[in-house]
């Protein structure tokens, strides 16, 4: 179990691990390629050997690592999309199950505030709100309808592994992950280079002021962004730096890596936390600097949080490519 700036943790005495068995194939009618861009592959260089690293994160050394071509989803999936699994399959989320999830306290409303008795105690701006979850973000009261086209949150990694099984996806490995997030660059800090505003332009969703006392919010965000917010990569991706934390298919290892698999690598067999990358709309370089393409986070796999959320991808061609 972990906490951070950047995720809350989940009580492991109530723990649920495990995929949802009602969640069993994919929509009949989807092409589980649609919508989604294709990745030829290839090696490319992977981890940093950056001084604004974190060592014990295990993001370095930089390495030279070869993927497939695989599909991936241009955005992290949305409210919307995640509605219309809901809707179709009656899945519950963990957060939904346990009752609570952890929000932002400045999120939380007044009325909801007044009931909150629990906090992350190594970073108390993580409220634990009873009633928080994907369809009330900040709790009881509030809701999703003006944010439709914003990341789904407060989605756990099982959670996320349940959506792809009906879609007909999966979520990326880590390489993946950080391949696509590239853009085609090489060595580069973030998705578009090595300066965080070239010509002073926000590119990402991140922490503007000094976190966690004062946001200016300069990006135009203080909270999630539409999916499609901010220019995308030379992939034609979109937010893979801040907004929300993506799960990925990997359990979280620091050392793993150092002389693991340069093929396809899929991290260690077994673990006690699972890989999320690219940051949130809460990172700061001066307390949780991981909105860099080579950054890596973890955290349990039944956990969520109001910065957590995940896209996809998939191996499977369109019938009849």
């Amino acid at each position: 179990m972990r906490s951070c700036c950047c995720s809350g943790v989940r009580d492991p005495s109530a723990a649920r691990n495990g995929l949802d068995p009602a969640i069993t194939g994919r929509r009949a009618e989807a092409d589980p390629t649609e919508g989604m861009l294709f990745l030829p592959g290839g090696e490319f260089l992977m981890g940093t050997d950056d001084r604004e690293g974190f060592p014990g994160d295990g993001e370095g050394p930089v390495r030279k690592v070869t993927v497939d071509p695989f599909y991936i989803a241009p955005c992290a999936v949305s409210n919307a999309e995640f509605q219309a699994f809901a809707d179709a399959t009656g899945y519950v989320t963990e957060a939904e199950r346990f009752g609570s999830s952890f929000v932002f306290h400045p999120f939380v409303p007044q009325a909801v505030a007044e009931k909150v008795t629990q906090a992350v105690q190594q970073t108390p701006w993580w409220w634990h709100v009873e009633g928080a979850c994907w369809r009330a973000p900040e709790g009881p009261g509030t809701g999703i309808d003006e944010r439709m086209d914003h990341p789904v949150t407060h989605v756990s990694w099982n959670d996320a592994m349940a959506y792809c099984r009906w879609s007909g996806k999966r979520l990326p490995t880590e390489a993946e992950w950080e391949y696509a997030a590239r853009g085609g660059l090489v060595r580069k800090r973030y998705p578009w280079g090595d300066l965080l505003k070239p010509d002073g332009e926000h590119r990402c969703n991140i922490w503007q002021g000094k976190f966690p006392d004062k946001n200016n919010a300069s990006d135009g965000y203080a909270g999630t962004a539409p999916v499609r917010s901010f220019a995308p990569n030379g992939y034609g991706l979109y937010n893979m730096s801040g907004n929300v934390w993506e799960w990925c298919s990997d359990w979280f290892s620091a050392g793993f890596h150092l002389n693991g698999p340069r093929e396809n690598p899929q991290g260690p067999p077994a673990g006690q936390a699972r890989v999320l990358r690219g940051g949130s709309y809460l990172c700061h370089q001066s307390y949780c600097n991981r909105y860099r393409v080579a950054a890596r986070s973890r955290n349990t796999p039944d956990s969520s949080a109001g910065n957590i959320g995940f896209r996809c991808a998939t191996d499977r061609k369109a019938e009849g490519e």
